[in-house]
């Protein structure tokens, strides 16, 4: 099996090695606009990797491919890969805005191609377990979910400028893996938001603190929180509040917390980043990826789901903006699966 990665910045380069240190490839294939960019991370792998002078070429020699190049540019790079029949992975989100992904997910589902969505946290083993426990009625009614998720250091100015806000970058995570968790449609959305790390988040109309209220149809209460700072690590923690158990993942020896209390945990070798604290769940990722290529497995991120995240990505931006409430129906598909 080939599998074939278009953009090769950090992250791409981050799924290229992974792709290398499986043994059930064969070749992993490379391309970047960039010039030179694919040979380099090509060089790095070992042998395991060669580059591809475009995107055609590349779809044509892939049995799958992952779409890891900025976000503007997945729309025309997934339409290119559907239309080619090729099963994909494409970093979150599939688009900017919501129009233009509804007019993809359709496309998506005529063409009956599997696109997978890069949310990563469905694959992370704690979140499974978490999500399975759920299922399971183990946690009973849910009466709160409240997750965490603060940057070590804040990312290039560069990368912000273009990134779609801490809304749409950042906890649109949160936002996919909230409502998969609970299984209920979010009704309503409340957000705000602050500069409190750097004034240039606000000069390019973004935010670097933020917080989320979602209220789900059943009642249940989603308290999201994200940053661009923690000077102690990288911070992603997700707790489930329930009348038969409390359940939290994000919670080791790394996390970067120091207890007041007599006895309590100090902080360790906190993750400097995301890749760090997520690698066994992009490495999960990747190895479902391959089984859903070879039609071992049904898609676990479906495109279709990923409308739910970047609607209330939209609605939290809304509402920030506007310091009110913002009503998002019942319409959402939310999987249960």
């Amino acid at each position: 099996m080939r599998i074939g990665v278009a953009g090769v910045g950090r992250i791409g380069a981050m799924h290229a090695a992974n792709l290398a240190a499986l043994d059930q490839l064969d070749e992993v294939l490379l391309f970047d606009p960039v010039p030179g960019r694919a040979e380099v991370v090509a060089a790095g792998l070992g042998g395991r990797a060669r580059p591809v002078a475009d995107l055609d070429g590349l779809l044509a020699a892939s049995d799958g491919v992952l779409l890891a190049a900025p976000t503007p540019t997945h729309p025309e790079m997934l339409r290119r890969a559907v239309a080619a029949g090729v099963p994909t992975l494409c970093e979150k989100p599939l688009a900017d805005d919501l129009d233009t992904m509804r007019g993809l997910v359709d496309e998506i589902d005529r063409a009956g191609v599997e696109v997978l969505v890069g949310f990563q946290r469905r694959f992370d083993p704690a979140v499974v377990e978490l999500h399975r426990r759920l299922r399971a009625g183990e946690v009973g009614r849910v009466y709160l979910v409240r997750a965490v998720c603060v940057d070590a250091t804040p990312p290039a100015l560069e990368f912000v400028a273009t990134s779609g806000g801490l809304f749409r970058d950042c906890l649109i995570h949160d936002l996919d893996a909230v409502p998969w968790l609970v299984g209920e449609p979010v009704v309503e959305v409340y957000a705000s938001g602050s500069v409190l790390v750097d004034e240039a988040f606000a000069e390019v109309g973004d935010v670097d603190n933020a917080v989320a209220v979602l209220r789900f149809a059943g009642g249940a209460h989603g308290l999201l929180t994200a940053g661009r700072h923690d000077p102690l690590g990288y911070d992603c923690r997700t707790e489930v509040f329930g009348s038969r158990d409390t359940l939290v993942v994000g919670l080791d020896d790394r996390t970067p917390l120091t207890s007041l209390e007599p006895g309590g945990p100090r902080v360790g070798d906190a993750y400097p980043g995301f890749p760090e604290r997520f690698h066994r769940a992009y490495r999960n990722e990747l190895a479902v990826f391959l089984d859903v290529v070879a039609g071992r497995a049904a898609n676990p991120s479906p495109a279709r789901e990923s409308l739910v995240s970047l609607r209330l990505a939209e609605a939290c931006e809304e509402s920030r903006r506007s310091g009110l409430p913002v009503r998002v129906g019942r319409q959402q598909p939310v999987g249960v699966a």
